[in-house]
């Protein structure tokens, strides 16, 4: 089971790169308020406005690196624009990767490792 459904019930969408790079969807601009845009960490997998956004573009993004989409001992969640870690790496190399793959999907500011253990 990959890292979106795992975490959030969701399939992958038929466009991943395009989800991933956390683009607003012409219509979820056109409902934000006049002169206002969704912020990049609040974008969904479609576009759309959705408060876990940055961690679902995050986990979809995990989803697509071979070297980290069977690892299931791994969960992620965001504080604003911070991608959260949270659970236990297999390797610090494996950490790393995922931080790596983090800190590249738009949106995100930093990546807060505290809360994982290696072994």
């Amino acid at each position: 089971m990959g890292w979106l459904k795992r975490m959030f019930g969701m399939e992958k969408p038929q466009n991943p790169e395009q989800a991933i790079s956390g683009q607003a969807a012409p219509q979820a601009t056109a409902q934000a308020p006049a002169g206002e845009t969704i912020a990049p960490e609040r974008i969904g997998l479609n576009g759309e406005y959705d408060q876990s956004g940055l961690a679902k573009r995050v986990a979809l993004a995990f989803d697509q690196d071979p070297q980290v989409a069977d690892c299931d001992t791994v969960w992620v969640a965001q504080t604003g624009s911070t991608v959260v870690l949270k659970g236990k790496a297999p390797s610090q190399d494996t950490l790393n990767r995922l931080v790596e793959i983090a800190n590249n999907v738009n949106g995100s500011s930093a990546v807060d490792t505290g809360q994982v253990e290696i072994g």
